[in-house]
């Protein structure tokens, strides 16, 4: 784990906010496709990043080993791009998040010089969260190892911790958890349900519930539409369940926090 001052690396030793400091460049791709380049890192305004474009276009090639898409994610109301599956994921539960309210993919290029020479690094993902900005990186757990991946997440851990951000370097999550973020994503579009039932199953005691019993509640409404609604319910935060094994009826509604 890293602190305010420095990071360690395994094969680079500490990595010191303060000496990146004052080299921290970013970049920034505007809606006009304008770029911005080598701002202070320290001073870059947020807002400008909130609404960067992404830093690269989609590549794709015959016999490609990544997976490129968009995704329509609710927190924004627009389309992501990720570059892989595991992209993807990280996507799927920022969206699925009930702190995070922005998300920007590839959201800008960061340049600093370490050890002498200069390094560029593209993130995955800026996040603005509750707590503030989160900038993501996403790689296979058996590649964080590599020397090269290691260096590079380094520094940027020291450059973003320089402005008091927090930093991730995220890997593959609970598989069950993510079938079940996954399958629920499929009940985060807010404006294809009926207003009046979502209000109708809010003004119920949903606290200590089995899904299945919610699933038979406002007996006058069509059962596939309360359904529906309730796996709405759940992705938007409404109510919380245990999400380590696959969903079924059993599972028990908590109310959020």
């Amino acid at each position: 784990m890293a602190d305010q001052a420095t990071v360690e690396n395994a094969r680079w030793g500490p990595v010191s906010t303060t000496d990146l400091a004052a080299s921290v460049q970013v970049s920034v791709r505007q809606a006009d496709e304008c770029v911005v380049e080598d701002l202070e890192w320290a001073s870059a305004p947020l807002d400008l990043l909130r609404h960067a474009q992404p830093w690269r276009t989609f590549r794709w090639y015959k016999g490609q080993q990544h997976y490129s898409g968009t995704y329509w994610a609710a927190t924004v109301r627009d389309h992501v791009i990720y570059e892989s599956r595991l992209e993807l994921a990280r996507l799927l539960f920022a969206d699925f998040a009930p702190d995070v309210r922005h998300v920007v993919a590839q959201p800008f290029l960061l340049k600093a010089v370490v050890e002498g020479r200069l390094r560029r690094h593209i993130p995955d993902y800026l996040l603005l969260t509750d707590d503030g900005p989160v900038v993501v990186d996403v790689k296979p757990r058996h590649r964080l190892e590599r020397p090269k991946v290691a260096f590079t997440f380094a520094w940027t851990r020291a450059a973003v911790a320089s402005r008091g951000w927090r930093y991730e370097v995220w890997s593959e999550p609970d598989p069950h958890e993510l079938e079940n973020v996954r399958f629920l994503a499929g009940y985060r579009r807010h404006g294809l349900f009926d207003p009046g039932l979502l209000d109708g199953l809010r003004a119920c005691e949903l606290e200590g519930l089995s899904l299945g019993e919610a699933f038979r509640l406002l007996p006058d409404r069509p059962r596939p539409l309360v359904k529906s609604a309730v796996l709405h319910l759940l992705w938007s935060g409404h109510v919380t369940t245990e999400l380590d094994r696959p969903l079924s009826p059993g599972h028990v509604l908590r109310r959020s926090a």
